[in-house]
């Protein structure tokens, strides 16, 4: 089982780079790359009576793209419902840790 799932990761690697780098888009006069951040996992399991099973998953956050006009170097430009998204879990956590430290001080 473990030799299966060995299998399938190295078939799934080389698959990252263009999935987190998406074609180059033309729109107007100008060039986007979309960027994303993903990531994925295996896993699999079994007995002695040769009774298994596995499973995998994979997630694609899109943070942007690549932007290149005319006359102007290739800059990077961030997807801001993305990156709200991502801080809000971020906030709430510092937020907590936050309250914690400020009681725990008082004390």
């Amino acid at each position: 089982m473990t030799n299966l799932v060995t299998q399938i990761a190295d078939k799934v690697r080389p698959v990252g780079v263009t999935s987190n780098y998406g074609d180059p888009v033309e729109v107007g006069d100008s060039t986007l790359i979309p960027v994303s951040v993903g990531w994925y996992g295996f896993g699999a399991g079994g007995d002695d009576d040769a009774n298994g099973g596995g499973g995998g998953g994979a997630v694609s956050l899109p943070v942007g793209a690549y932007v290149r006009r005319p006359g102007q170097d290739l800059a990077f430009e961030p997807n801001l419902i993305s990156l709200l998204t991502v801080s809000i879990p971020v906030i709430w956590v510092t937020g907590k840790v936050l309250t914690k430290l400020v009681r725990a001080f008082k004390k």
